[in-house]
């Protein structure tokens, strides 16, 4: 029984690990830009791709180098909310008028309904 289950295992998971342990073979025209050919250098220096042909620790020197963007700083507003960065101020007066009526009504229609089954059930069963 357990010869079984572990051949059932090695059947399984067998090809599994061959497909694992395959690699793409890269070359130098899998890469845009030099600096991404030498990170992939400089992830496994063995270079199993040949990607340093003349071995001088540069992986393929014929590639075009990414331009350096020149960093500019960028001003902060310095105003809150009216120069754009957001900011808290709170509710305005309105807003809050506005949700305490609305509580103040929600209450009022709670405390009718509630009064109205009250009043219903002290009354007894309703005739139809």
């Amino acid at each position: 029984m357990l010869c079984t289950a572990a051949f059932a295992i090695l059947v399984t998971t067998g090809p599994a690990a061959v497909v694992a342990h395959a690699q793409t073979d890269l070359d130098c025209r899998d890469f845009a830009f030099q600096e991404d050919a030498q990170a992939e250098f400089n992830r496994d220096p063995s270079d199993p791709f040949r990607l340093d042909a003349d071995n001088d620790g540069i992986a393929c020197e014929e590639l075009p180098h990414r331009t350096s963007a020149a960093v500019t700083p960028t001003a902060v507003p310095q105003r809150g909310v009216s120069a754009g960065v957001g900011g808290s101020t709170g509710p305005a007066g309105f807003e809050v008028a506005g949700g305490v009526g609305l509580t103040v009504v929600a209450l009022g229609l709670l405390t009718g309904h509630v009064l109205l089954r009250r009043r219903r059930g002290a009354a007894g069963p309703r005739r139809r």
